[in-house]
């Protein structure tokens, strides 16, 4: 069995640098790869595209990278609950491609299983589909969209092996398995890193197939975005 195991995230990043294409999976701040986010802050690199559901907050996951001025282009589905994301958007500092989210999964998917593009009807008639072929199936209009071409995808599981098989958890288990093997190199960090066969084959959500680097993550924060509570009786 080939051991995807590194070191730590220095050991998973190698290779990244300016001016690349990077997947990061994640909703909000759900299941973000924040230790991988934290080291590209870190070493600085700049003129980013980022390929993510959306950038989280200000001074958390992208939001970081963002006050950095380290991303030139997001390619999202919303601006979300980050402020500096929308203020860099509206002042033309950031390149922003917004589309839908269906299609951002979707390109992701396309990309992980080999296809260079797919028809869909979201976005027909729109700003989406400007300078996009279209085509009629069955008396319906589709937009042609092209699966994504990325560098490095980082992704987060709650549990891997050392070949790579991932197990997500709860709502963290959204953009990351679209994004497992969508790019070149796939880095994954987990919260436990079990020998190989310690998972249960059923409960396997990503095979290691589509994993190039698995290590263990520290001390993560998982904030939440929006805490609501109700009143005590």
């Amino acid at each position: 069995m080939i051991n995807k195991t590194v070191a730590n995230v220095s050991e998973a990043l190698e290779g990244v640098s300016d001016n690349m294409t990077f997947m990061f999976g994640g909703f909000g701040l759900s299941g973000i790869p924040e230790n991988s986010i934290a080291k590209l802050v870190e070493l600085g690199i700049t003129g980013l595209t980022c390929v993510s559901n959306n950038a989280g907050v200000d001074d958390f996951g992208l939001g970081l990278l963002l006050q950095q001025k380290q991303i030139k282009k997001m390619i999202s589905s919303y601006v979300g609950e980050n402020d500096e994301f929308e203020r860099q958007m509206l002042s033309g500092e950031l390149e922003v491609e917004l589309i839908p989210q269906g299609t951002l999964a979707e390109r992701c998917r396309a990309a992980q299983a080999g296809f260079p593009a797919f028809y869909t009807p979201a976005g027909y008639g729109t700003e989406v589909a400007e300078g996009k072929e279209t085509r009629e199936f069955n008396g319906k209009m589709y937009v042609l969209e092209k699966a994504f071409e990325a560098d490095y995808g980082f992704v987060k599981a709650w549990k891997g092996d050392e070949a790579g098989n991932l197990i997500f958890k709860g709502t963290a288990r959204n953009f990351n398995p679209n994004m497992c093997g969508a790019a070149k190199i796939t880095v994954a960090e987990v919260e436990e890193l079990l020998p190989v066969g310690s998972l249960d084959p059923n409960q396997i959500h990503i095979p290691g197939i589509f994993v190039q680097r698995i290590f263990k993550g520290a001390h993560y924060e998982k904030r939440i975005e929006q805490r609501t509570v109700r009143q005590r009786d």
